[in-house]
C-alpha cells in the first residue's frame, strides 16, 4: 500500500526568512524521518510529498496514493489546516486525521468552544476581541487569559497572557492583533490544574490513551503552558500522570468533546480546572505534534507503554477502517 506524506517542514519556511515563532507549528526533519520510518516498518511504501504546493504539483501530474498521512498545518488564512484535506477530498484520496470542516472549526478556538458549550460541556466564559468596540463592551471579570484565536503550539502565549486589569487588556489585545493579524480570544482565567489528554480513534471507537498534567517549575513563565515553556519543557516543566478523580473527570470531558466535535484518528484536548477542581475544556488539537521525543501525544503514549510505531499504527488503522473498511 502506498502512503503519501504531507507536511510543512520548518526548514522550508526558515529559508524563506520566516521568524522562529511563526514556524512553531511546523515540523522538524526528525519528525518527518520518524513518521516515514514508522510507516515503512509497518510495511507501507512511503512517498514524501511535503507542503500543499508540492501536493498540487503531484496531483496535476496524475499522482495518487492509497492513503495520505497528513500533518500539514498550512501557512495562510483561518482555514489553513483544512486546505490539504479539502484538496485530497476533491481528488477522492483518503487521508488521516480530521476533515476540513472539523479542522476549520477547531482552529478558531471560539467556534470550537461554542460547539462544546452547546454539547452541555464546561468551557471558560469568553469574548472575542476583533476591534476597539469589542474592548469597549468587554464585561468579563478579571483575571482573564488572552491568546490569538487561531494559533497553536503556544504561539502568542506568554507571561503577559494572564491579565489582571483593563489597561493590560487593551495593550495586550492590540499587540496580539498586530502581531498575528487575527482576533484575540479572551476567557476567564482558571487557577486549577492543567491537563492534556491524548486520544486515538474516531466516533464510538475513540478512546483515551492517557492524560498528562503540566506542572510549571519556579523558573518557568508563570500562568500557562506558553510558547517558551513548551519550547524549553525539559528545564521549565514537569510532566505528571495522575489517576485521581480530577484526572478521571478531565478524561471523561475530553472524550465527550472529541466525539462531539467530530475529531478523527488521533489528537489531544487541553483541559484546565477551576479552584474547586472542576475541569473545563480549553481547546482541541486535532493535528497534534508527532515529534517522537518532544511532542505531548507521543510522550503520553510512551508513558502507557505505546511505542512511537504503535502510535502511528493506531492512527493509520483508524483512518483505514473509516475510509476503506479495513
Amino acid at each position: 500500500m502506498k502512503i503519501g506524506l504531507t507536511y510543512d517542514l520548518k526548514d522550508d519556511y526558515r529559508h524563506e526568512g520566516f521568524p522562529e515563532e511563526a514556524l512553531a507549528e511546523f515540523d522538524s526533519q526528525e519528525t518527518i524521518d520518524s513518521i516515514e520510518q514508522a510507516l515503512s516498518s509497518l510495511g507501507y511504501e512511503v512517498i514524501r510529498i511535503g507542503h500543499i504546493k508540492n501536493l498540487v504539483d503531484y496531483l496535476s501530474r496524475g499522482s495518487c496514493w492509497d492513503l495520505v498521512f497528513n500533518i500539514c498545518e498550512g501557512l495562510v488564512g483561518m482555514g489553513r489546516e483544512a486546505q490539504v484535506p479539502a484538496l485530497l477530498e476533491a481528488y477522492h484520496i483518503p487521508y488521516t486525521f480530521s476533515d476540513p470542516v472539523v479542522l476549520g472549526l477547531t482552529l478558531q478556538k471560539d467556534l470550537a468552544k461554542r460547539v462544546v458549550r452547546d454539547l452541555g460541556l464546561k468551557t471558560p466564559a469568553f469574548r472575542v476581541v476583533s476591534s476597539k468596540s469589542d474592548l469597549d463592551m468587554f464585561d468579563l471579570p478579571f483575571p482573564v487569559f488572552a491568546k490569538p484565536v487561531a494559533e497553536g503550539t503556544g504561539k502568542g502565549i506568554s507571561h503577559h497572557s494572564v491579565i489582571k486589569g483593563r489597561t493590560e487588556l487593551d495593550w495586550i489585545c492590540q499587540a496580539l492583533r498586530q502581531t498575528f493579524n487575527q482576533p484575540v480570544l479572551v476567557e476567564t482565567f482558571l487557577t486549577g490544574r492543567e491537563f492534556t489528554v491524548g486520544i486515538v480513534g474516531t466516533g464510538s471507537q475513540a478512546k483515551i490513551i492517557g492524560l498528562m498534567e503540566i506542572v510549571l517549575r519556579d523558573q518557568a513563565e508563570p500562568g500557562s503552558y506558553s510558547y517558551q515553556n513548551k519550547k524549553e519543557y525539559q528545564t521549565l516543566v514537569d510532566y505528571r500522570f495522575p489517576e485521581d478523580d480530577q484526572a478521571l473527570a478531565a478524561m471523561e470531558l475530553a472524550l465527550t468533546a472529541w466525539r462531539g466535535l467530530g475529531c478523527r484518528d488521533g489528537g489531544r484536548i487541553d483541559i484546565r480546572c477551576d479552584q474547586q477542581g472542576v475541569p473545563y475544556f480549553l481547546e482541541v488539537n486535532p493535528l497534534a505534534g508527532l515529534h517522537p521525543r518532544d511532542s505531548d501525544l507521543p510522550i503520553i503514549g510512551r508513558h502507557v507503554g505505546m511505542t512511537y510505531v504503535d502510535l502511528i499504527r493506531v492512527i493509520v488503522d483508524s483512518a483505514l477502517k473509516r475510509t476503506v473498511g479495513s
